[in-house]
């Protein structure tokens, strides 16, 4: 996504939101937005602006669903910073204890879980796809229901669900179909005996792998 400008507003009313869905498919809520030429200006829900081609945005409407501002769950949230290891790998100084914490306690490779978020969310809590998927790992909301998790837009409560569940198609799969699965499904590695020929599946491996040396 070319995102053009970002820069920090001095406040932030919360007065509603508006739900804007890009060309990929993901969404973002927004408190409103405006359009400045060929640039839609888009007001974020914890304050400040971010300016996107208008061309990369599919649709913007009210959205109906509540969840707690953003300023009240995460109040200020550094940028990521890149590990020196691998310079495409981003570290987020908010989120890695998180992530150190629940991929130890899961026995799963804390810089896998890095990868994954990155790719999934570029380390964005309020991302929402088209599919349903919510949060930092992308997580559908019927997948943490398996694990008893609920409140996907909490941190903690969506790398714990993401965490668990790539944990337990680890546990069945290598990596490569383990990754494959979290993204397409078990039932599409199940039905292709592999990784599915699915371009975003494909590419999704790959970038994940490149991104860890795994």
């Amino acid at each position: 996504m070319a995102l053009v400008a970002v820069c920090v507003l001095g406040s932030a009313a919360a007065a509603h939101a508006e739900l804007v869905t890009f060309a990929t498919g993901r969404t973002m809520s927004v408190r409103e937005h405006r359009q400045d030429g060929a640039t839609i200006v888009l007001a974020l829900r914890d304050g400040g602006e971010m300016s996107v081609d208008a061309g990369l945005i599919a649709s913007i409407g009210p959205d109906e669903v509540p969840y707690a501002d953003a300023r009240q769950v995460l109040p200020s949230l550094p940028e990521p910073e890149y590990a020196a290891a691998s310079p495409a790998l981003a570290v987020h100084p908010t989120f890695d204890p998180i992530i150190e914490k629940l991929a130890a306690e899961k026995g799963v490779d804390a810089s896998l879980v890095r990868a994954v978020i990155q790719v999934e969310s570029a380390y964005e809590p309020r991302a929402r796809s088209s599919k349903g998927a919510v949060g930092l790992m992308q997580v559908l909301p019927s997948t943490a229901r398996q694990y008893g998790i609920r409140n996907l837009y909490d941190p903690v409560a969506n790398i714990r669900a993401g965490v668990t569940h790539l944990k337990s198609l680890l546990d069945r799969f290598p990596l490569e179909l383990a990754l494959a699965a979290y993204n397409a499904g078990e039932g599409a590695v199940a039905r292709y005996a592999g990784v599915p020929p699915y371009p975003e599946t494909v590419t999704y491996v790959a970038r994940i792998r490149a991104l860890t040396g795994l």
